[in-house]
This record gives C-alpha cells, sequence and structure tokens, in this order.
C-alpha cells in the first residue's frame, strides 16, 4: 500500500491548475444512464472514484471511451441494471446510479455504499423520494430493489417532496430521475452546491427543463427523452481551498488556475481572517502568506455555509496559529479522526462533542500518521509541510480518490514530497 514521506519546511511558490471537481464529475457520469445518445465530457479528473464509476457504468453496458481528461459515454445498449457490492463497497456516490436507472429503464438492483468512514450518510432520503414519486422499493441481502413496471406508462410521477435533511447526493439523484418521471416534481430544502448546479446545468442542455438549482427550491418537469452532450465539468473547489490552505500554512504565495473565487466565499473569508491575502479574478485565485496565521473559529453547515469538506485542513492551520480556535462539525458526526493523528504530531486539540478546541504551538513535529478518510488524509499532508523533519502519511488510497496527481502538483510549488510503494 503506498504512503506519501514529507520533508517538511518549504514555503509553496509558483502556479497550480485545478482539476475537475470529482464531486461533480461522480452524478454527471451517472447521468450518462438518462441519455439516448452519447454523452461527452472534459475536465475529468485522473482519481480513483472517477475510474469506479467508469468500470460500473461499463458493466451495465455503457460504452466508455477516455482519452487523458476526456470521456464519451454511451449508454444507449444498456443490459445490466445492478451495481454490485463488489464494485461500489468503496464508495458512496455510487448510489448516484439509482435514480437515473429507475426513471429511464424502470427497474433497478444497487448494493448499499460504501466509502469514507465519516458518519452515517444514510440513503433513506433516496429511497422516500423515489417511493414519493410511485416507485415500488425494498431492500434485501443489502441491495436495493427497485421499480416502476406498476405504474401509469412504467414512468415515475412528478411529486412535491420535501427532504427532511439538506443532502447533496440525494438532491442529485431525485433530480436526473425527475427528468424522465410524468408530470412536474418540486423539491424542497434542496442542497444549493455548485455541484449540484453544474449538474442541473448539464441536464437543462440534455434537453431536461429544470428551474431553481442553486436554490433550496427546485422544480423539474419532466420530459420524455434526453439526449447527450457536451460539457465541461466545474472546478473542484475542495481541491482549491486545499491548496490556499497550503500556501498560507507554509507563508508561501500560489496562484490557482481554473479556480473559481464564487465557490469559496466562506473559505476566502477564513483564510483573511487568518491573515493571508486572497486576490482573484475571473478564473484565477492568488493566496499569499508571511506564515504568521491568526487562529480563527470554523462552523460547517451546507452550502453557501462553510464546507465540512475544508473543516480538517482548517483544523490544520489552526494547529500552528496563533491563539485558540473553536472547530465545530454540523454535518458528521465522525469527522474529527485526523484529531489523534495531528495529536501525534504535537497539536494541542481537545474534543467536546461536535467541537474541536485548538490551542496553536510554535511548531508541529513530524511523525507517521495513518489517513482515516479523504480529507483527513489531506489535512495530514498539509500539516506534514509545515512540519519539523519527516512525516509519513499512510494509507493515502483515500488521497488518490479525490485529489489528482497531489504529490506533483506539491512539488511543482517547491514541496519535498515522495510516494513510497511497499
Amino acid at each position: 500500500m503506498d504512503k506519501l514521506l514529507i520533508t517538511g519546511g518549504n514555503r509553496l511558490h509558483g502556479e497550480v491548475t485545478i482539476s475537475g471537481a470529482k464531486n461533480a464529475a461522480l452524478p454527471i457520469l451517472c447521468a450518462a444512464l438518462l441519455a439516448e445518445t452519447p454523452l461527452h465530457l472534459s475536465s475529468i479528473a485522473a482519481l480513483k472514484d472517477i475510474d469506479t464509476t467508469l468500470k460500473l457504468l461499463g458493466m451495465m453496458g455503457v460504452k466508455v471511451s477516455r482519452h487523458e481528461d476526456k470521456v464519451s459515454l454511451d449508454a444507449s445498449e444498456v443490459a445490466s441494471f445492478e451495481a454490485t457490492y463488489e464494485m461500489v463497497k468503496t464508495m458512496r456516490a455510487s448510489i448516484l446510479v439509482l435514480g437515473p436507472l429507475l426513471a429511464r429503464f424502470g427497474t433497478a438492483r444497487v448494493s448499499l455504499p460504501g466509502g469514507c468512514a465519516i458518519g452515517s450518510r444514510p440513503v433513506d432520503l433516496h429511497i422516500k423520494g423515489l417511493q414519493a414519486m410511485g416507485a415500488a422499493l425494498h431492500i434485501t441481502h443489502g441491495y436495493i430493489q427497485a421499480s416502476t413496471l406498476h405504474l401509469p406508462n412504467r414512468r415515475l410521477q412528478g411529486v412535491r417532496y420535501y427532504m427532511d435533511l439538506v443532502t447533496v447526493t440525494g438532491t442529485e439523484n431525485l433530480m436526473m430521475a425527475a427528468t424522465l418521471a410524468e408530470g412536474t416534481t418540486v423539491l424542497e430544502n434542496a442542497a444549493k452546491e455548485p455541484e449540484v448546479v453544474d449538474l442541473a446545468e448539464m441536464l437543462i442542455k440534455m434537453g431536461a427543463k429544470i428551474t431553481g438549482a442553486g436554490t433550496d427550491v427546485i422544480t423539474i418537469e419532466g420530459v420524455e427523452k434526453l439526449n447527450g452532450t457536451t460539457h465541461n465539468v466545474v472546478c473542484d473547489r475542495i481541491e482549491a481551498g486545499t491548496y490556499m490552505v497550503a500556501a498560507a500554512m507554509t507563508g508561501g504565495e500560489v496562484k490557482l488556475l481554473n479556480a473559481r473565487a464564487d465557490l469559496l466565499d466562506a473559505v476566502i473569508e477564513k483564510l483573511r481572517e487568518a491573515g493571508a491575502t486572497v486576490t482573484s479574478d475571473a478564473n484565477t485565485i492568488t493566496v499569499k502568506s508571511d506564515g504568521l496565521l491568526k487562529a480563527v473559529n470554523i462552523r460547517t453547515a451546507p452550502h453557501p455555509a462553510f464546507p465540512t469538506d475544508m473543516q480538517a485542513q482548517f483544523m490544520a492551520l489552526n494547529t500552528v496559529a496563533t491563539g485558540v480556535s473553536k472547530v465545530t462539525e454540523t454535518i458528521f458526526e465522525n469527522r474529527f479522526m485526523h484529531v489523534q493523528e495531528m495529536q501525534r504530531m504535537g497539536a494541542d486539540i481537545s474534543i467536546d462533542g461536535n467541537t474541536a478546541l485548538v490551542k496553536g504551538v510554535p511548531v508541529l513535529d513530524g511523525a507517521t500518521v495513518m489517513a482515516t478518510d479523504l480529507r483527513a488524509s489531506a489535512s495530514l499532508v498539509l500539516s506534514g509541510l509545515v512540519a519539523r523533519g519527516d512525516t509519513v502519511v499512510e494509507r493515502i488510497y483515500h488521497l488518490d480518490r479525490g485529489y489528482e496527481h497531489l504529490e506533483r502538483k506539491l512539488n511543482a510549488l517547491g514541496a519535498n514530497v515522495k510516494r513510497l510503494s511497499s
């Protein structure tokens, strides 16, 4: 199993190109199942989760063609409507095939998903929403069995559905399902994330009738069929945010290309509060810092508030900032698993329920640490960049799920990161 060896102490300088967003690409790839003609995508990052999704779609009969960051998908001859446990056990986003399969083909058998161990992310809102649209669903032997064969014209029926919790994948799944439903569907308390908007924009280009994406009420008027289109996936705001924190922590100056500041308002505000200088134009963001940072309080919440996917990175920043900070996690109950590893490096962190109290220390010490999930992995890399001596980050397969060419990009900015294979 691969690991990273990081020798800390280098300031980051230069330019880095931000990849297409994983969290936008995964539902967009699954949306290919809705189209009767080929879908052509660009800015598809080389990531483990992308590979898994393409393999899953290929096993269903989708013809997949890939060259660098471009992917073409032809779902005109789908032969299997099943997503097996073996394929989806490591990736929760696999649940996103459920809505498209049910909407277009009227049947689906999808394994309950796995993924990062950051707390329960139940799929009951997906199931309840599809049941409200008339689908017959039941869970047996770890699989969701779904059918619309009993419905008029075997099509899902439009409905007004209120989601008890804000859920990004739930919003995406139900929005995709509703595009081919009979009648109008209104999703209330919908997720407003940029990745939801990106999916909606592509579905509209495919012929869907969707309004309200980016607000908490999305209206979808069902159509009889969707066709393929050409779409460029939105930039990855979490990858961008991670490099911005890296620049600030190391006292460097980094210009991010293919990055949109309008997707990172909460992150930019906190970086400026910490003492970094952040400037931007249409497609670039520049972060400059002297490395003398002030502790900042963080409270995660659904978009447009501070993103849970940036919590661990800012905790890393706070460990070496001046002062005391509170980091409160409101989305996932197990998302402090990086704390124990940071403590191994000398961080002063105590936990009370869903809040971590972080007291900044002058310097972290390199140590061997273990990654527990995707964003925890990133926070340990950030800690290693500023630590005294060498840090070894083990179990980095999590990183490969969400960061394209991480060590290559960091080294191009002046870091000292080596990938070691066991």
